[in-house]
């Protein structure tokens, strides 16, 4: 299943009205589409692979680092664009909870205007 940001998603676990638990995964040099949520904050551990993230919230942006270990939030209306390793020996993988539970509307994951230009699987 694909996210809306263009990553590949595997949905877990969810807990009713508390949250849910997800895999993404970003091929080598894959990047998505940059994106801000209407009602959902997310937490990410990254598992494996490399990248970086870009979040930009209240005027303030950065990138951040991402191997294996990272740990970043994605409070409700960041906005927010990950990308993976171009010359990575395998996927991104990042587990995420998402609180509460997404939502699975078309109106949840709002477009944003990112620093690099998104690639599709």
């Amino acid at each position: 299943m694909t996210a809306p940001d263009g990553a590949l998603v595997r949905p877990l676990l969810v807990l009713d009205g508390r949250g849910s638990l997800a895999v993404f995964e970003l091929t080598p040099g894959q990047v998505t589409r940059a994106v801000s949520h209407a009602t959902v904050e997310e937490l990410w551990q990254v598992t494996a692979g490399g990248g970086e993230v870009w979040r930009r919230q209240d005027g303030r942006e950065e990138i951040h680092r991402l191997d294996p270990g990272t740990a970043v939030s994605i409070p409700l209306g960041t906005a927010f664009q990950f990308r993976a390793d171009p010359d990575g020996a395998g996927p991104l993988c990042i587990t995420a909870v998402t609180m509460p539970p997404w939502p699975g509307t078309d109106t949840e994951a709002r477009p944003e205007e990112g620093p690099w230009k998104a690639t599709d699987r």
